[in-house]
Order: structure tokens, then C-alpha cells, then sequence
């Protein structure tokens, strides 16, 4: 498997199984930083745990009514806002590097189909 690095409007995110210790990335189009495998793989469980749980509750909301979620593991905190259809995305790493990092909702529905198939091969 090669490295890979996906990309769309306001996010990015990559692979790179060949690399030492950060084989992950996350970033948009003005920040990123590198993960771990671990890392990585948390971010996209995460991710793709909120974004089925923001599903769920669409029918639950009222058309106006907006919701936070959060999800963590370890090694990182995720939170997404927004309405079930539009919903912006944080995160905070909690390891030894500590980071923060956050994507607009526009940004978030590229980034969620990425992540799904990222080690998909």
C-alpha cells in the first residue's frame, strides 16, 4: 500500500503506512498535523460514530433545533454541532503532542466519505 493523501474543500486527510511513527494526517486547507496509527484510527471510528449518531437523532430534532455530540477514546476528544445535515466538526488530541483542530460544516461531509474509505484498498 502507498501513501495517500485525500482532499477536498476545507479538509484533508492522509495515509502513509511506510512512515516511522505519524503515518496519519488531518488538517484543512491552513493547518494540519501528523497522527499516529492509533491516532488515525480512533479519529476515523470516531468520526464516523458521531456522524451515524447525528443520523439518528435527525429524526428526534426539530427542523431548527441544533445538537452538540461528543465522542473519546484515549487518545483523542471529538465533538460535532450542528443540525443533523450540517455539522461542524472539533477535535483535541490528548496525547503527549496536544493539538486542536476543527472543520466547518461545509467541510465535514468530504472529510466523513474520506475517512470511511481511507484504508480501503
Amino acid at each position: 500500500m502507498e501513501r495517500v493523501v485525500k482532499s477536498g474543500s476545507g479538509w484533508r486527510i492522509g495515509w502513509n503506512p511506510s512512515a516511522p511513527e505519524y503515518k496519519g494526517l488531518v488538517g484543512t486547507d491552513d493547518w494540519a498535523i501528523e497522527l499516529t496509527e492509533a491516532e488515525l484510527n480512533d479519529f476515523c471510528r470516531l468520526l464516523l460514530q458521531l456522524a451515524d449518531t447525528m443520523q439518528q437523532l435527525a429524526s428526534e430534532l426539530m427542523d431548527e433545533e441544533k445538537i452538540a455530540c461528543e465522542a473519546e477514546s484515549d487518545l483523542l476528544w471529538m465533538e460535532v454541532e450542528g443540525y443533523p445535515h450540517a455539522y461542524s466538526l472539533r477535535f483535541i488530541l490528548n496525547t503527549s503532542r496536544c493539538a486542536e483542530g476543527k472543520w466547518s460544516a461545509a467541510a465535514v461531509p468530504g472529510l466523513l466519505q474520506a475517512a470511511g474509505m481511507l484504508k480501503v484498498f
